[in-house]
């Protein structure tokens, strides 16, 4: 079984692209090498059938059955990563492809450098397929919902060695650029089969990568290559168009940089993007307007839940310019008759979430504007998803969220699968209110119950996610520091009068 599963993996190398055939014999002494083998014995294998989530498992069982390795997915994730690497080029030799490529297209480098990410199981295929999605028709336009179901959870075992782990600051964070080639450990994953594309921005090295869990398609990270906290200023319009040219096809945006309304990792300064058109950037604008000095950028404020002002121009240069005023403007604003302070006890509240892309022939720019002050009302935040929407989402609200692309909690899946039987069974909302998994739904169902068709085993599932698309518009009109009503609207202009 192991000699088979090493032919078979080595490969799978070969038929990707991720080795030339002359690396078959040295790939296939790596991997012996890491079962402790001075043996092999060659095999007949069915090339056709080379599944490589099936090859991985076979392998890691061996690894499991030797006593090399825990019988628990985060050791297994741990050693498939290592074995991995046995296969993929080095650092310097997919620089070089992805800039060979770059030169006929930046969509070609793109087009090969995810499909690397892919083919080597940085990006986990077979995992992300489990993912749930799928879209609610809103007042705003379509809303796109996901499940997220590919990052695996830990064990008892793995929580315990972490928590005894002897600790550690090496790589400092996720995106730290000493993630490449990794081994990784119980508390950090291993990342020897990832490679990064070091680009330049804003005159400064930077490294280009794409998430391991792919939210959207091509999900990429950009990262500064120092471990550097974010804040949003006018030097992050700058990184975000440079970003923008070198790769047209791309949208790039940042989490803003505060805690509640910011990103899970504001410790390292990073950008999000890719090849996906979100919901937002298909919204039309509501109220056109026009920004004293810069009456040549065409503006206006989007027919969105939250509060987007989107600028337009050929020139970046103006948009970067008028996105600093905007940005220097926010910061200090304050209007009491909105509940809007711009400090509470020396304590800052205003910031943007800001979004840039090609589109049309021009460049683009959305800034969203947010406000992460808390009340003893909303602890949590006022601007933050309310409690009585915590059953569905409960977390921040950062950038891939506020471009209308849910990413919801993977407690979800099963909690709505026994929610689904509960109600076909005609289960009372004092029944829900018993039961630990759905007791915090009841209220959540007894607010939808009667305006919907009856609960039937064909039917149930889809009411349940438009249901849950509904609740997360809502959550982004919470989050929205401008309800989207007249009154809103009329707060919204006011800002825009202070320009």
């Amino acid at each position: 079984m192991l000699y088979e599963n090493i032919k078979r993996l080595v490969a799978y190398g070969v038929q990707t692209g991720l080795m030339p055939e002359c690396e078959r014999v040295y790939a296939t002494n790596l991997l012996l090498e890491m079962f402790g083998e001075d043996n092999y014995e060659d095999t007949e294998i069915d090339k056709e059938q080379l599944s490589l989530e099936e090859i991985l498992g076979n392998l890691l069982d061996v690894a499991v059955e030797r006593g090399i390795i825990e019988d628990s997915i985060v050791y297994r994730d741990l050693f498939d990563t290592k074995l991995m690497n046995a296969l993929v080029p080095r650092p310097s030799q997919v620089q070089k492809e992805f800039w060979e490529k770059y030169a006929q297209s930046p969509k070609a480098a793109t087009d090969y450098y995810y499909k690397l990410s892919q083919d080597t199981d940085y990006i986990r295929r077979y995992r992300i397929a489990k993912d749930r999605k799928w879209q609610v028709d809103s007042r705003y336009g379509k809303i796109d919902i996901t499940i997220n179901l590919s990052k695996p959870e830990k064990d008892p075992k793995a929580i315990a060695a972490a928590k005894n782990a002897k600790a550690s600051s090496y790589p400092k964070c996720l995106l730290c650029v000493e993630n490449e080639g990794y081994a990784g450990r119980t508390n950090h994953p291993a990342r020897e089969n990832h490679r990064i594309i070091p680009i330049t921005i804003n005159n400064s090295p930077w490294g280009f990568q794409y998430s391991p869990y792919v939210y959207y398609n091509e999900h990429c990270i950009v990262f500064n290559q120092k471990h550097t906290p974010m804040k949003i200023e006018r030097a992050t319009f700058v990184k975000l168009f440079d970003f923008v040219k070198l790769f047209p096809h791309y949208i790039l945006g940042s989490n803003a940089d505060l805690p509640i309304v910011g990103g899970s990792i504001l410790s390292h300064d990073h950008f999000q993007g890719g090849a996906y058109v979100f919901p937002m950037a298909k919204a039309s604008l509501k109220e056109r307007v026009t920004i004293p000095g810069y009456e040549d950028v065409e503006a206006g404020i989007l027919d969105w839940p939250m509060s987007v002002l989107r600028i337009r121009s050929t020139d970046e240069q103006r948009l970067i310019d008028l996105a600093d005023h905007v940005l220097k403007t926010w910061v200090e604003y304050t209007d009491e008759a909105a509940f809007i302070y711009a400090k509470t006890a020396g304590e800052r509240h205003n910031t943007i979430t800001p979004i840039a892309r090609f589109a049309g022939g021009a460049f683009e720019l959305d800034l969203v504007l947010r406000n992460n002050i808390t009340t003893e009302e909303h602890p949590l935040g006022v601007y933050h998803p309310h409690a009585q929407r915590h059953n569905i989402k409960k977390e921040n609200i950062g950038l891939i969220e506020v471009m209308g692309l849910a990413v919801l909690p993977a407690r979800l899946k099963d909690e709505m699968e026994a929610l689904a039987e509960a109600l076909v069974a005609g289960r009372t909302a004092e029944e829900l209110m018993a039961n630990d998994l759905l007791d915090k739904h009841a209220a959540w169902v007894a607010d939808f119950a009667t305006s919907v068709p009856k609960f039937t085993k064909e039917n149930a599932m889809s009411i349940l996610e438009e249901q849950i698309g509904i609740t997360f518009t809502k959550v982004l009109e919470d989050a929205g520091v401008y309800k989207a009503d007249a009154e809103g609207l009329a707060a919204f202009m006011r800002f825009v009068g202070a320009l």
